[in-house]
């Protein structure tokens, strides 16, 4: 078993579904709502994840979090901010090498297909995973379409493109965008061969709409979520992450789910 192996079933210790609570929008927008102070929302989630992804600065803020028992480390090499002239341009600002000497069990870059600067954000990816087949590190990429179009990030044969281009040039594992139907999300599972997690995207507008959309992410067959602003800008984001949790581990009905979305909007108020 390679160290890339073992790395990649720590990543997925809970269940064959992944959970990782990325935590980087901090570059990309500032202190947004919910991670002005990120140690508290990681202690608040710490067990029922399996990674927090953060940029280096920050690694320091989550490190009590970080354990065999608790969460694993996933550090992302890119960013850009929503002041620069082109925001989708992802640029990397970190190495491979320093993520391991920080403990990352992984690591992940950002690609927006379809931007101006797509070229230099995949020739990034590609040189990104060769030196993690090196290191014996998993690569987690993020694949979104960034056309100009926002009816392209839902679209399914762009997102099924955008899962192939990450495999084709090396990744583990790839994050996209939900299609929003059970069925067309069933088509890019299909069309690669490493786990497709999901993405949480903008805030949902409740509880069942959010646990809902993950049910039918696993009918689809994606292997877990990345899933950011609706947890930590949720009231309760341990409440909310456990059952999440529930929802990757086991196999639930609509009736459940509307319960685990019950719980999670009463308890706090």
């Amino acid at each position: 078993m390679s160290g890339k192996d073992i790395r990649l079933k720590q990543l997925f210790k809970h269940s064959q579904h992944i959970f990782v609570l990325p935590m980087d929008h901090g570059i990309t927008v500032g202190p947004m709502q919910g991670i002005e102070d990120i140690r508290k929302v990681s202690r608040q989630v710490s067990g029922k994840v399996d990674a927090l992804l953060v940029h280096k600065g920050m690694v320091n803020q989550i490190a009590d979090c970080l354990a065999p028992e608790g969460c694993n480390l996933i550090i992302h090499l890119s960013a850009s901010t929503s002041l620069a002239p082109d925001p989708n341009k992802k640029e990397l600002v970190t190495s491979v090498e320093h993520a391991m000497k920080m403990g990352a069990s992984a690591v992940s870059v950002h690609v927006n297909l379809g931007a101006p600067s797509e070229a230099d954000m995949l020739r990034d990816l590609g040189r990104t995973a060769e030196l993690c087949e090196s290191w014996g590190i998993p690569l987690m990429a993020m694949m979104y379409v960034r056309d100009g179009s926002s009816q392209s990030e839902y679209d399914s044969a762009k997102i099924k493109h955008a899962a192939r281009a990450a495999e084709e040039l090396g990744a583990d594992i790839v994050k996209v965008n939900y299609s929003g139907a059970v069925d067309t999300f069933s088509e890019v599972v299909k069309s690669v061969r490493i786990p497709v997690v999901i993405a949480g995207g903008p805030k949902a507008s409740s509880d069942f709409e959010c646990l809902n959309m993950i049910n039918d992410c696993m009918k689809a067959g994606a292997m877990g979520v990345a899933i950011g602003r609706n947890i930590f800008q949720h009231q309760n984001p341990d409440i909310l992450s456990g059952a999440i949790r529930n929802i990757l581990d086991n196999k639930l009905s609509e009736a459940e789910i509307k319960e685990l979305a019950a719980k999670c909007s009463s308890t706090g108020n």
